[in-house]
């Protein structure tokens, strides 16, 4: 994607807070001294099969962007493709879906835009609004600044598993419950202590999302294999070699870039590569303030979270894996 970026033209405003620059989750403008607008936009392809919860979890997922900037969605619009062969139905329960948790999130829908297509596909865009002392970008990660996730890995394990019909009906459940829970509770969590820095993790899994948050903040990142959460099916399907294609073109994208310092399991290397579909918010926080992030997460946050690194001075790599 960088490489087709750079061929674009760069447009420069003095408004523009956060651009393309550092491969960020959400463009950040300001609109007044105090105050900027989100805008992000994502849709992609059914992760399963029932249309009513497709739509709550790409809902759920592009509404992450602006929870991973500090703010607060105001305004989502439907971005669908849908094919004529599918009854109409099953538009409506996609788009009811998301519509449920646009809602949940205290948004509104306020319009949108189908096309036909010979494969389903659903986003939002969304516009969201934050203070601007309170941006979370990714690329203001310091040194001494701790790491934490707030939903488990595994997600693309899973549901790579569900499609050959080898996961079982919890590891399903625990997969759709994970990836519609909206990072919410989270983020709110996160503007009460103050963070530096944000990303959410999706496709380009933790180690490529981590990478973006290194490289963009001039830093080094290190993760703590044996304290990530991770849903523990998956754990056991990729002993298995239940691997989805793009964990693949993940550890491709970030050859040479990042170092494993240990004998780490493959497995576990794996669920690190693992593309995610409305992953968690990987926070990089004062390391002082880390406790309190994290009893706040406990108290409120209703997904496995975990302190799983730090962020030192730039090394030779941008991500060491111990």
């Amino acid at each position: 994607m960088a490489q087709v970026l750079c061929h674009l033209p760069k447009f420069e405003d003095e408004n523009l807070i956060v651009g393309l620059e550092t491969s960020d989750d959400a463009a950040v403008y300001k609109i007044d001294d105090n105050r900027g607008i989100i805008l992000t936009l994502d849709f992609f392809t059914p992760v399963v099969d029932d249309p009513y919860l497709f739509g709550q979890i790409a809902a759920a997922n592009s509404l992450s962007d602006v929870y991973a900037m500090g703010g607060k969605p105001i305004t989502a619009m439907n971005i669908t493709c849908f094919p004529s062969c599918l009854p109409i139905n099953v538009l409506t329960e996609i788009l009811k879906g998301g519509a449920d948790k646009v809602k949940e999130a205290g948004a509104i829908v306020v319009g949108g835009h189908t096309v036909e297509d010979d494969e389903p596909k659903f986003g939002l865009s969304v516009m969201g609004m934050v203070a601007l002392d309170q941006v979370t970008p990714n690329a203001a990660a310091s040194p001494g600044d701790l790491l934490i996730l707030t939903k488990p890995l595994g997600l693309g394990i899973i549901n790579t598993a569900v499609k050959a019909d080898v996961a079982s009906a919890a590891a399903a459940q625990k997969a759709i419950d994970t990836m519609a829970y909206l990072n919410k509770d989270a983020a709110e969590a996160a503007a009460r202590v103050g963070v530096n820095a944000c990303t959410d993790i999706t496709g380009f899994g933790l180690l490529g999302h981590a990478y973006e948050m290194a490289e963009g903040s001039g830093v080094t990142i290190e993760l703590w294999s044996d304290l990530l959460p991770i849903i523990n099916e998956s754990i056991e399907l990729a002993k298995m070699g239940i691997i989805p294609a793009g964990a693949y073109n993940n550890r491709k994208h970030l050859d040479g870039k990042l170092l494993f310092c240990n004998q780490i399991p493959q497995h576990i290397e794996d669920v690190m590569f693992d593309p995610q579909t409305s992953g968690g918010l990987l926070f990089a926080v004062k390391g002082t303030k880390a406790e309190e992030l994290m009893k706040l997460l406990r108290e409120n946050n209703r997904t496995e979270c975990a302190i799983i690194g730090k962020v030192k001075e730039r090394k030779n790599y941008f991500i060491e894996i111990i």
